[in-house]
């Protein structure tokens, strides 16, 4: 021991002393806390005091207070009444109008309607999670593209789009009839699995789930590719890891569609995670050049205060509104012109069994007019399961 250091029994007799003050303070934070939650009438003269002796401690736990309120209004759903949002989306149709250059970020809130649940929504998959309560896993081959989907397929259609970049992987965007090129999936793609061994990727693409056997950091898909052989993966990118991929990723069309952006229209996107992205938001130019921003969400966003406009409705609400206000018909989904299948790679002999998912296939029912014997005679059965009928016409819906 050195020379004029604490003994041991001293040490321990500090730390006797240290923990001691610690609960002491323990003690006064609940009962001054306690007190707090007390109306100001209803506290005794005692508890009174206390409060005055505890300035800091006041200080600390109304500052904790509202922090909790500020994060709960957050995740509270806010929505324009109607005649409001119908204002909000007339000046949202001439920013569409007048864009030299529009792109468009989408989030899980435009999937919804399609029965795929979101992130931080009430019912969302991270704020049950935090709740502690259980979640069900979706059958996403039950999804279809939904009204906002195919709305902005035929905005790019009209060339008032050029390009979108989504969170989503669950495929709706190339669904919905969207080119591959005007589309930069950054967290992937369920429907596509692809071989890293060749040069440049080869790509499949399938008509059923590629991730049943994948997980973080764990890609492999169990199939291997036509070509060379090799381990084919799926292309997701789940918290935690860095997207290499070119496609269907597409990060070089989505920083060059950025930077060429003069209007971003965000669509049921959080912004949690796009805003760490600091090439979306073209952080380098000075804020008068940077694009005008336009949001489309129920609740908060750490963009808010960037935004030119925030719309408070759902996202196909809106979306019907502004096509309305646009003059453009809303195409309806038809699982029988669903591109999926066209650019869908067949399983290879013995290769069937390497999967449980359910596949997509196209509906018995309503085939295309003038071809209905050949449709039904011709029509593929993928994994023996059918779709459901392809007749879902969209609807146009009165916001009252």
């Amino acid at each position: 021991m050195a020379a004029g250091g604490p003994s041991r029994s001293e040490r321990k007799a500090a730390e006797r002393v240290r923990r001691l003050r610690e609960e002491q303070q323990r003690e006064r934070l609940r009962q001054v806390s306690r007190i707090l939650r007390k109306a100001a009438a209803e506290r005794s003269a005692e508890e009174g005091r206390l409060l005055a002796e505890s300035e800091d401690l006041v200080t600390e736990l109304q500052g904790r207070s509202r922090r909790r309120e500020g994060l709960k209004r957050r995740q509270e759903e806010v929505c324009d009444d109607p005649e409001e949002l119908r204002r909000k989306v007339r000046e949202l149709a001439g920013a569409v109008r007048n864009a030299k250059y529009l792109v468009v970020y989408t989030g899980a809130g435009i999937s919804t309607a399609a029965s795929i649940p979101d992130y931080r929504g009430p019912n969302g998959v991270w704020t049950l999670l935090q709740k502690g309560r259980s979640i069900s896993a979706a059958d996403l081959s039950e999804a279809e593209p939904t009204l906002t989907h195919m709305s902005i397929a035929r905005l790019h259609e009209q060339k008032l789009v050029q390009h979108v970049v989504s969170q989503n992987c669950d495929g709706l965007h190339l669904r919905s009839g969207l080119p591959r090129t005007a589309i930069s999936e950054l967290h992937g793609n369920m429907y596509i699995e692809v071989c890293t061994a060749c040069t440049p990727n080869r790509e499949y693409v399938r008509v059923f789930d590629v991730t049943e056997r994948t997980a973080l950091h764990r890609h492999q898909t169990g199939r291997a590719c036509h070509k060379c052989g090799g381990q084919l993966r799926d292309t997701i990118v789940h918290f935690g890891e860095r997207g290499t991929l070119g496609q269907p990723l597409n990060w070089e069309a989505a920083t060059q569609a950025a930077s060429k952006a003069d209007t971003i229209l965000c669509l049921g996107s959080s912004l949690k995670v796009l805003k760490k992205y600091p090439r979306l938001w073209c952080m380098t130019k000075p804020p008068s050049r940077r694009p005008k921003l336009y949001i489309v969400n129920l609740q908060w966003t750490p963009k808010d205060d960037w935004a030119a406009l925030k719309l408070h409705g759902k996202c196909d609400d809106v979306m019907q509104l502004l096509m309305d206000e646009l003059g453009l018909e809303i195409p309806p989904y038809s699982r029988w012109q669903d591109p999926i299948f066209a650019l869908a790679t067949p399983l290879r002999a013995g290769e069937e069994g390497s999967h449980s998912r359910k596949s997509l296939c196209r509906s018995r029912e309503d085939p295309p007019p003038g071809d209905r014997g050949a449709a039904l005679s011709s029509a593929p059965v993928l994994g023996g399961w059918f779709g459901r009928g392809c007749a879902k016409r969209t609807k146009r819906r009165k916001i009252t």
